[in-house]
């Protein structure tokens, strides 16, 4: 082993410029499996005192040490203190937000304070354990799109694009100030624990945007410009995470001042392909899809990963991982085998 932490290495991928070695890359990988890989379950110190929450980053962060990464992935998600929210990810729920009315009485003013007050203490503990070499990529999660949705659902918030004009502009223009005003505030207390800050926002699947081009451009990419422009006022680069086919939008978001982008899946459009269209522009983050990853041999799966590398290679900044993240389903032996065959490549360690 010859390892040492060193987050320039994402810094710099994030910043479009070759890094001095291909930096590892996960949105997220979910806690269980990291408490399955190094055999210790540490996810209940999450709703533990203060001595329990820096055990849970010691480990956290030293997962993501001991496997190679030059950065920690961490973020606490805007939707966690959505009151009536969840509408994202339960189709099922009844929204929170349906009528001009719901919208009016909603707490907007409240939310910038609760997040700080249910999310202050992670990011605390985040700090206080971070290894030595290393800094973190995350900050607020979801996007606005994925703010609104979480109070309104997917269907009902186009059943208002066409019944309420005023009422669905109005949503993102609230979604926005209050991620504006969350982002003013995360820079301030916590943003020197960040090297490259994001926030996920999925905005397509796997044929087309899930909005129209037109409304992504007049409700969502204006809102995105606040956040970023206060990212790079910190003179830190932003890194957009979003899932789908969203070439329909890619030169706005760029227009926008996203200085990265993370996410690919084959069936939309393999890595490289990404990598051609945008590396002269932007960094890319991402690599290997997550079906992929779990169906492939060892052998197969270092073929892979080594023709996307050597197609990636001199194009600007990228850093390697999943084009998704891990979660629960992918095989613990499968996330090693591609973290190994990533690290025998830049010479980490001798392989087979």
């Amino acid at each position: 082993m010859n390892f040492q932490p060193d987050y320039h290495n994402v810094l710099n991928a994030a910043r479009n410029r070759e890094s001095a070695r291909l930096p590892l890359y996960e949105h997220i990988i979910s806690q269980n499996k990291m408490a399955e890989i190094i055999g210790y379950d540490f996810t209940p110190l999450w709703n533990g005192d203060e001595r329990d929450l820096n055990e849970y980053f010691r480990r956290y962060c030293g997962f993501f040490r001991d496997h190679g990464y030059d950065t920690v992935s961490f973020e606490c998600c805007i939707g966690g203190i959505l009151p009536g929210g969840g509408a994202l990810g339960n189709p099922g729920l009844d929204p929170a937000i349906k009528t001009m009315e719901d919208f009016l009485a909603y707490p907007w003013d409240e939310l910038c304070d609760r997040y700080f007050a249910e999310y202050g203490k992670y990011f605390r503990a985040l700090r206080d354990n971070m290894p030595a070499g290393m800094k973190a990529v995350g900050g607020p999660g979801n996007g606005v799109f994925e703010c609104v949705q979480d109070l309104t659902g997917y269907q009902n918030l186009c059943y208002i694009a066409v019944d309420d004009e005023e009422l669905y502009a109005g949503l993102f223009e609230a979604a926005g100030t209050l991620s504006q005003q969350i982002w003013s505030r995360f820079m301030k207390e916590y943003g020197d624990i960040y090297c490259v800050l994001r926030f996920g926002d999925d905005l397509g699947f796997k044929s087309n945007s899930l909005l129209s081009s037109d409304d992504i451009r007049a409700h969502i990419l204006p809102q995105y410009k606040k956040v970023i422009d206060i990212v790079h006022s910190w003179n830190k680069p932003f890194l957009l995470h979003s899932c789908g086919c969203i070439f329909n939008v890619m030169d706005d978001l760029i227009a926008c001042g996203i200085d990265a982008k993370h996410s690919n899946e084959d069936q939309i459009a393999p890595f490289p392909e990404w990598v051609k269209r945008y590396g002269d522009r932007i960094g890319n983050f991402g690599g290997i899809d997550v079906d992929v990853l779990c169906a492939y041999s060892r052998q197969d799966l270092k073929e892979y990963i080594l023709d996307v590398i050597r197609a990636c290679e001199g194009c600007g900044g990228f850093a390697f991982g999943t084009g998704n993240s891990i979660p629960d389903y992918v095989p613990a032996q499968n996330y090693l085998n591609m973290v190994e065959i990533v690290r025998e490549y830049r010479g980490d360690f001798s392989g087979d």
